[in-house]
């Protein structure tokens, strides 16, 4: 089953982001337009937020304070064209097991909104939990980011992860991104 939806999560980011694919950089004349470029490397650093499958689904404030997972991570993205790139990030939960909680590779597909700064993106991908044992998981998301300059922006996503052994669980992050 989850072999399955991520083969379908992958697919479908893919055939959503191919349209874009053909399309020419010289389209682009705005200078908001230009802050999500080609060939652009970035750095996240980000807080992460994660609950369970129950907590979610039995969503209130006093779940939301006594099942949150927080967290700090970083990571790294490149885009090969201005509408497709690959993203690597990593987290931590806690200090008493692993350094590194999670870590994950997602292709990401970017939708800059014309001259708004505005930029939503869908994303999937896997990656392997290390705090207890090393379990490998699949995942799927969305989010969006500002730009406030060509180099400078601040991003909020929410991804759902389904470990190999363990139940699934989603996780938030919001942070500042800097381009390159």
């Amino acid at each position: 089953m989850i072999n399955r939806l991520c083969t379908a999560s992958v697919i479908a980011l893919l055939a959503a982001t191919a349209p874009l694919a053909v399309a020419h950089d010289e389209d682009v004349d705005c200078e908001l337009c230009a802050r999500y470029r080609a060939q652009e490397l970035s750095l996240d650093v980000f807080g992460t937020a994660a609950l369970g499958k129950d907590s979610l689904d039995d969503l209130s404030g006093e779940t939301i304070d006594e099942d949150t997972e927080w967290g700090v991570g970083i990571g790294l993205n490149y885009f090969f064209i201005r509408w497709l790139g690959v993203g690597a990030d990593a987290y931590l939960e806690n200090s008493s097991g692993a350094f590194v909680d999670s870590a994950s590779l997602n292709l990401i597909g970017r939708f800059p909104i014309g001259d708004s700064g505005f930029a939503p993106n869908v994303f999937g991908g896997g990656g392997c939990l290390f705090d207890n044992d090393e379990l490998w998981f699949w995942q799927f998301g969305a989010g969006i980011e500002y730009r406030f300059t060509q180099n400078i922006g601040v991003f909020l996503d929410a991804r759902w992860v389904m470990p190999e052994e363990i139940d699934d669980y989603g996780v938030a992050r919001l942070g500042v991104r800097f381009a390159f």
